[in-house]
Order: C-alpha cells, then sequence, then structure tokens
C-alpha cells in the first residue's frame, strides 16, 4: 500500500487520517473512503476554526456540561472554546458526543451535499455558500465529507481564516455604532416616559370631567322634574283666580293656598335659573372635553396634526397650580404658542406682571386659582395697556386646550 503524503496547514503537518482522498493502489483511479471524518481524522490545525466557526459557546458549553465538566457552567467563552478544540483531538466518548454535537447541528448541510461529489462540485458548493454568507454549516459539512481533498481543506480552512479577521475589524465599528445607538434609544425612552407622564395627566382629567358632566345631568334632570311637578299647582292656581270666595274659610283657604302657590313659584324660578346655569356649565364642560380629546388625539398620533391655535402672539397665563405648568407648555408647544407663565404671586413676583402684560397679547387667568388681588391688578394692567384677557373656569388643562382653540367665549378687551 502506498505510503500517504505528509501535507502542511500553516507549518502543522496534516495525519494521514485526514487525507481521506487518497490515490488507489494502481496510483489512478481516486478512492472515497465509505465514511464521513469526525473531528479526531482531521487534523488539529483545522480544530480551532471548526470549533469556533459551527458550534456557538451556549452549545459547546451543553457538550462539554454532558461529558461531567460541571466547572463549564460559569467558566469564559475563551475557557469553553480551548476545552472544546482540545476535545475534538481525543478519540473518546467525550469527543464522540461533540462530534455528534457538530453532525446534528449542520445535518441538513451535511444531507445536501452528494457523497460521491468530486472536487469541483464540492468547490462550488463551498463558493456558492460563501458569496451568500452561509459557512457555519457548510464549512463542518466539507471539512468531514469523504471526499474533500487535502488541496479543498486548506483551501477552505483559508478563506475561514482570513474571514475571522474581517469580521474581528468589522466588529469595532459596529461597536462603537451599538453604543451610539443605545444611548439614542435611552434618549427616546426618556422621551416617550415624559410624553406618557402627560397623556396620563390628560387622561386622568377627562375621566374627572366626564365625572362632573354625569353629575350635572343628574341634578339637570332632578330639577326637570321639579319643574314639571310645580306646572299641575300653576294651572291650578289660574283656575282659583277667578273663583269668588263664599265664605271667610274660603278665603282663608286661598290667601294660605296663593302663599303656597306664590312660594311654588319662587322656588320654580330658582330652579329654572339653577337649571340654566347647570346647562351653561354643562356646554362649557363639553366644549372643554371636545378640546381635550383633540389634544389627546394628537398627542397619541404624535404626528403634528393638532389643530392650530386660535390666539395670536404671545399668551400670558397668571395663576393656575405649578405642576400643571410643564404641561401648559407642552401643549402650547404643539400648538405654536409662546406662553409666558406667572403664579399669581405665590413665588413669582407680582412686580415682574406689568412688564409680562406688556409682552403678551393675551392674558388667560383661571378664576378658581388666583388670589383677588392678583386678578384686580391683571385687569388693571390690561385697561391701562389695552390688552384683552380671558378669564378661564379652572385651572385645569381642559379649560386652557378650551381657551387657546378659540372655544372659551368673547375675550374682554379694557
Amino acid at each position: 500500500m502506498p505510503t500517504l503524503p505528509r501535507l502542511k496547514s500553516h507549518g502543522v503537518p496534516l495525519p494521514a487520517a485526514a487525507l481521506s482522498f487518497a490515490a488507489s493502489p494502481d496510483g489512478h483511479t481516486p478512492k472515497i473512503s465509505a465514511h464521513r471524518l469526525r473531528t479526531w481524522d482531521i487534523a488539529s490545525t483545522f480544530h480551532c476554526s471548526i470549533i469556533g466557526t459551527c458550534l456557538t459557546a451556549g452549545e459547546l458549553r451543553q457538550v462539554l456540561i454532558r461529558t461531567g465538566q460541571d466547572d463549564v457552567r460559569t467558566a469564559t467563552d475563551h475557557t469553553l472554546h480551548g476545552r472544546g478544540v482540545w476535545l475534538a483531538g481525543q478519540r473518546d466518548q467525550a469527543a464522540k458526543l461533540l462530534n455528534k454535537a457538530l453532525d446534528k447541528r449542520h445535518e441538513s448541510n451535511i444531507k445536501r451535499i452528494p457523497r460521491q461529489a468530486d472536487q469541483d462540485e464540492l468547490r462550488n458548493i463551498w463558493r456558492n455558500s460563501f458569496e451568500r454568507g452561509d459557512i457555519a454549516g457548510p464549512y463542518w459539512a466539507l471539512m468531514s465529507h469523504p471526499g474533500t481533498s487535502p488541496a479543498l481543506m486548506r483551501e477552505i480552512f483559508g478563506e475561514v481564516h482570513m474571514l475571522s479577521h474581517l469580521v474581528g475589524s468589522a466588529s469595532r465599528l459596529d461597536i462603537a455604532r451599538l453604543t451610539e445607538l443605545e444611548r439614542e434609544l435611552e434618549q427616546e425612552r426618556e422621551r416617550t416616559a415624559r410624553q406618557e407622564t402627560r397623556l396620563k395627566a390628560a387622561a386622568d382629567e377627562r375621566i374627572a370631567l366626564q365625572q362632573r358632566l354625569r353629575r350635572l345631568e343628574e341634578r339637570a334632570i332632578h330639577a326637570e322634574a321639579i319643574a314639571a311637578s310645580v306646572a299641575p299647582l300653576a294651572r291650578i292656581a289660574k283656575s282659583t283666580r277667578g273663583l269668588s270666595a263664599s265664605n271667610e274659610a274660603d278665603v282663608t283657604r286661598n290667601e294660605a293656598f296663593a302663599q303656597r302657590l306664590a312660594a311654588s313659584e319662587e322656588k320654580s324660578d330658582a330652579l329654572q335659573r339653577e337649571l340654566e346655569q347647570m346647562q351653561d356649565l354643562r356646554y362649557a364642560v363639553l366644549r372643554e372635553n371636545e378640546a381635550l380629546e383633540t389634544a389627546i388625539t394628537a398627542q397619541l398620533r404624535d404626528d403634528g396634526s393638532a389643530p392650530p391655535a386660535q390666539l395670536s402672539g404671545p399668551v400670558l397665563y397668571v395663576g393656575g397650580r405649578r405642576n400643571l405648568f410643564d404641561h401648559l407648555r407642552a401643549y402650547a408647544r404643539v400648538r405654536n404658542i409662546d406662553l409666558l407663565l406667572h403664579d399669581g404671586g405665590m413665588e413669582d413676583s407680582t412686580t415682574l406682571l406689568p412688564a409680562l402684560v406688556g409682552q403678551a397679547a393675551t392674558i388667560l387667568f383661571p378664576v378658581d386659582h388666583i388670589s383677588h388681588s392678583a386678578v384686580g391688578l391683571v385687569k388693571r394692567l390690561c385697561r391701562e395697556q389695552q390688552k384683552q384677557y380671558l378669564p378661564l373656569r379652572s385651572a385645569g388643562l381642559a379649560s386652557f386646550l378650551t381657551a387657546i382653540s378659540g372655544a372659551g367665549g368673547a375675550y374682554g378687551r379694557f
């Protein structure tokens, strides 16, 4: 039997077992081994690239655990790689587990390559796989194929070896870009958290407005029921006015009835006025609710589709609650409004008001959250500087949105 040649790769001799593609006894017809190569049949020069390319760190860790090496559960990836390369050159049961893991991991690639393929066909399979970036599976399938010649092994190994250098160089740029993307992601998360806080505040106020609206509607229904109960008394009173009292007892009863009727009419008038006030308040709350729903919808879409503000020039907001100032600024910014803020003298000095009123085109203040002195000062400054102001129903976001949307009623000019 002729002696097989000792080939070298990177200066390391290849064992005869790795040369599965050998000359036949007559020296002419190539003979292909009937069995695929195991890792210990392949030159140890190739073990590092096979383990590093064809198995992930997690898969290699599981193989080593199955061989009884429990300490690899906490070992580094480099330690795992070193043990895997050493194990690939052994011929024991542990090495068989490693070889079985490689075959199972890349079974589909192994089955796609014909066992009797010649060198040109094997080279074409590798070339097509390499060009489309499919490296790991075809690499093991070809390195362990019984028909792969030593020359083709070295050629495939060389391309994988150089590819690792290129990947390492590109990884530095990828890591730098990944760091930048992580920083941008954190900034985006912070911006999203702020938006969610604003939307939650707006949603809470909307719920409160809806609850108040339901209470007002219930009171309105009750008032209408009282008005309906008084109507029959009014009709009775009209029918009795034309009757003449026949005796003193009838006169006394009629007077008592008239007093009751007058009291009922007064109560009815009072209820009617209260009903009208509640209806006015209901319409105001509905307008505020519509403005709030429009703002929330625009925020959820986040596409800049909020309706334009109906106010022109800078707007000064005096009074209100300081914990809502950031929300007021946010909604004003969405509507392209230059908003000036003053807390009405709680922390900001009232000496700043004349200058702020001078800068603003419109002055807003909530009537339920501002001192009488601040209201008097704002009105006096508006009269002196011929500025328009608008009292708001409340210090909530809904009243503010209604005002800047132009749904809050007429402005006072003094």
